[in-house]
């Protein structure tokens, strides 16, 4: 099969570009979309389709930009109620591409509209007295079985997901009828916050090895309670930014048409707009030892990687006007922050710091900062309070620090009235980059606050308590 795989590691996902002879059909693109009409085009391939499996709750879809730039036809779940012009399909609807058949399936589950896409040979040769169909070679799974794990099915709220759970059981089992040998092509991976559970680290499998290793999905024959049990047993919060992301995906984000890089402000520039009148807000990329040593009095501390867009999504009001601080080099660190943050709906990056923070300190303008420690001078008895910013599942399956307060460090910014002022506080994780985080926010607020940049809880050395985010043991 000429596949090619697109991995979009920040949000877990994976695209897929399916040619056959000069032709391609592509599967769950981002909105950045132009990567993979260039590859296309570097190849010499016509991208004719562009297929969804179902309505993204993580990103916004690259199916319009990339109609625009090709003219490819959008083909996508009838019952995803998409308002621009599609090709709508359901159960059983097929299209062709040169010497593939691709069918659709409904696996309703991850969301109610949900296909998966079968493909097989479009004119298979006879092979004796059987009809001349074929077995699917490969399936674009998007959300419903993944690698190691299935798509969630609590995304659309608590209201939606006891039908949805059993409609991904049923999904699941209609997809166990598949041959062992076909290639299981999920949309979803590692990194995501859209499966139930942990998933392994490649990218795509066969439907035999996850009847063989993948725990949920060799419980699909239990009784409904103890697969719903299993499957919502080990979510994780969602960023608060997937609110907004099915609606606009349903209307059709706006057209980008490639990549415009947002400007360079010298420090006057920037000053005005973060301050009362331009209102917008400063995130720096930079790594938390260099934040903490100097930064923008008030700004928010994101490390640039690979969740960059997902905690700025998470902290941040939906579409906020946001300035970047940005690590070197800056020109290739603006086009990765302002690219992730396009594909979860962030548009109005209004510029970014000419000279980062050394051109700001020139001028003479006030830094803040604040010190640095360890778990080693916490275990020391290090007269702090210690709080702890990791998830409500970190709390509960690897345990609490004694004494410590907890808060989800998204949760921070509404409850920073929650946390002493009489004394220093001392912010930890599991690896420091969401203590990072909460930092930033505890000085912008006034808060004489230390960072445990590396490690954290799980350098604690006096003993957890395992007792469970509602309080019980």
């Amino acid at each position: 099969m000429d596949l090619e795989l697109f991995v979009t590691r920040g949000l877990g996902d994976t695209s897929y570009l399916l040619a056959s002879g000069r032709e391609a059909v592509l599967v769950d693109p981002q909105r950045d979309a132009w990567r993979f009409v260039a590859a296309a085009a570097a190849r010499g391939l016509q991208i004719v389709r562009v297929l969804e499996t179902h309505v993204h709750n993580d990103y916004l879809s690259g199916a319009l930009e990339t109609h625009a730039a090709t003219g490819a036809e959008i083909v996508a779940p009838a019952r995803g109620r998409y308002e621009f012009e599609h090709r709508a399909v359901d159960d059983g609807d097929r299209i062709e591409l040169g010497e593939y058949a691709l069918t659709a399936i409904a696996t309703p589950g991850h969301t109610p509209e949900h296909l998966t896409w079968l493909v097989s040979e479009a004119d298979p040769p006879m092979r004796g007295p059987a009809a001349p169909g074929s077995d699917p070679i490969a399936a674009f799974t998007g959300g419903s079985l993944l690698v190691g794990s299935v798509g969630r099915t609590d995304l659309l709220g608590p209201a939606l997901t006891p039908a949805l759970t059993l409609d991904q059981q049923r999904s699941l089992r209609r997809l166990a009828a598949l041959p062992d040998a076909t290639r299981i092509l999920p949309t979803h991976g590692a990194g995501s916050f859209c499966s139930a559970g942990p998933v392994a680290r490649s990218r795509t499998t066969t439907l035999g090895d996850e009847r063989r290793d993948n725990a949920t999905f060799a419980g699909i024959d239990a009784d409904e309670a103890t697969f719903r049990d299993k499957l919502l047993d080990k979510l994780g919060l969602v960023p608060a930014y997937y609110a907004h992301m099915a609606a606009l995906n349903r209307r059709g984000p706006r057209i980008m048409r490639g990549y415009r890089p947002p400007p360079a402000l010298d420090p006057a520039a920037f000053e005005t707009a973060s301050g009362a009148a331009g209102g917008a807000r400063v995130v720096d990329g930079r790594n938390r030892a260099a934040f903490a040593e100097a930064h923008v009095p008030g700004s928010l501390n994101i490390e640039l990687d690979e969740t960059f867009a997902a905690y700025v999504g998470w902290l941040l009001p939906f579409g906020a006007p946001i300035q970047l601080v940005l690590p070197d080099p800056a020109e290739a660190a603006l086009e990765e922050a302002s690219t992730q943050l396009l594909r979860i709906g962030y548009e109005r990056v209004l510029g970014w710091l000419d000279g980062g923070i050394e051109a700001w300190q020139r001028t003479g303008r006030a830094v803040g900062r604040y010190p640095i420690t360890t778990m080693d001078s916490v275990n020391a008895g290090q007269e702090t309070l210690i709080l702890d910013v990791r998830q409500p599942i970190e709390w509960r399956d690897d345990g609490m620090i004694p004494d410590s307060q907890r808060i989800f460090v998204a949760d921070l910014p509404a409850r920073l009235a929650e946390v002493p002022s009489d004394r220093p506080v001392t912010v930890v994780c599991k690896s420091g980059a969401r203590a990072a985080i909460a930092a930033s926010l505890l000085d912008a607020a006034g808060r004489d606050v230390r960072l445990v940049a590396r490690g954290g809880a799980p350098g604690w050395t006096g003993g957890f308590e395992m007792v469970t985010p509602e309080g019980g043991r």
